[in-house]
């Protein structure tokens, strides 16, 4: 089996001196003689969070960001294992956050910016969440050409399984023992669809590709490699969509989770107050036409008719899979749905 993504992040991983954690990228935004400096560790891709940092700058430029990405695993590994200080965190997988809060890792922050967000949209004062983003199944529109696009899990079911020789090697999803946000994807798609375990069935059988994270998914559909991304992250494969009009966006119609990007200030920060006042700005402040596209923000009435649609709300709940024997039993079980691939 090849492990794309994963691998091809290797060369750019870093350690920084002190740092044994793995590093996807670093960007230092303002100047070297800035009167504060913002450490920001977060798993959003640079790319998607550059606007974000440029409108803060823009409104306070006597203040530098660094900015550092690295996995979800690694976020936890660094604040959780390493306690590195970093000012601010920022990630996709709000199961490990809320475990950062519940484990006494986190400090509060109350402002009329917080308060303004739904009760399920924040914890404990701690955990604080400004995006919502769909898990959505990203397809390449040339590689379905002659047959209907699916709509629903059973309906990608029935078509690989008929289909299988146009798939083999061709279907990319997490690999859920590195991936934060895959594992928490997979733990709800567990829990609330009935066709999760048969559908991990169906990709061990066509040697899934096995992914870190979402971009690059989505740049192996891009190139040809894949057909099919399973549990992408919405936002990032709406930000491609205008620059490839190959790729089809399916929100499954049976269920769809939603994940909420959450901003935690770690108890060892230097800048604890700077950093809440960025995580307000991430609620609520104006990117500007100048800086680009943000990503989904979380409306105060935002509700939805569509009985699809299964937000994950923050809360103690998302601590059950992180259960130590609960997890090795769901990544064994895993790992026994798409054996085929993973032994090879």
């Amino acid at each position: 089996m090849r492990i794309t993504g994963l691998a091809a992040l290797i060369w750019c991983a870093l350690s920084l001196p002190g740092w044994s954690f793995e590093i996807e990228e670093v960007k230092r935004f303002g100047m070297d003689n800035a009167d504060v400096q913002l450490k920001v560790l977060s798993t959003a891709d640079l790319s998607v969070f550059e606007p974000y940092i440029i409108a803060f700058q823009l409104k306070n430029q006597r203040i530098a960001v660094d900015y550092t990405v690295a996995s979800s695993t690694e976020v936890m590994k660094a604040i959780f294992d390493e306690q590195i200080q970093f000012d601010l965190v920022i990630s996709s997988a709000m199961d490990l956050q809320t475990k950062l809060a519940n484990d006494g890792f986190l400090s509060d922050h109350n402002s009329e910016a917080t308060r303004r967000l739904p009760p399920w949209a924040r914890w404990r004062d701690q955990v604080i969440a400004f995006t919502q983003e769909p898990a959505v199944i990203v397809l390449s529109k040339k590689a379905f050409a002659g047959l209907p696009i699916p709509e629903s899990r059973s309906e990608l079911i029935a078509l690989l399984r008929e289909h299988p020789e146009r798939f083999k090697g061709r279907v990319g999803t997490y690999d859920i023992r590195t991936s934060g946000l895959g594992y928490l994807f997979a733990t709800q798609d567990s829990r609330n669809s009935e066709s999760f375990w048969p559908l991990m069935e169906v990709f061990g059988r066509l040697d899934v590709q096995l992914y870190c994270c979402s971009g690059a998914m989505i740049d192996d559909l891009i190139s040809g490699r894949l057909s099919i991304a399973y549990n992408v992250l919405g936002s990032y494969a709406e930000r491609r969509v205008a620059a490839a009009d190959n790729i089809a966006i399916v929100t499954p119609a049976d269920v769809t989770s939603v994940m909420l990007r959450t901003a935690v200030i770690p108890k060892n920060a230097n800048e604890p107050v700077l950093a809440g006042q960025f995580i307000d700005f991430l609620i609520d402040g104006d990117l500007g036409p100048e800086t680009g596209i943000g990503l989904p923000r979380i409306g105060i009435s935002q509700k939805t008719s569509d009985a699809a649609i299964r937000p994950i709300r923050l809360g103690p709940e998302l601590l059950v899979f992180l259960d130590r024997l609960r997890r090795q039993n769901f990544l064994a079980n895993w790992a026994g749905s798409v054996e085929q691939a993973i032994g090879q």
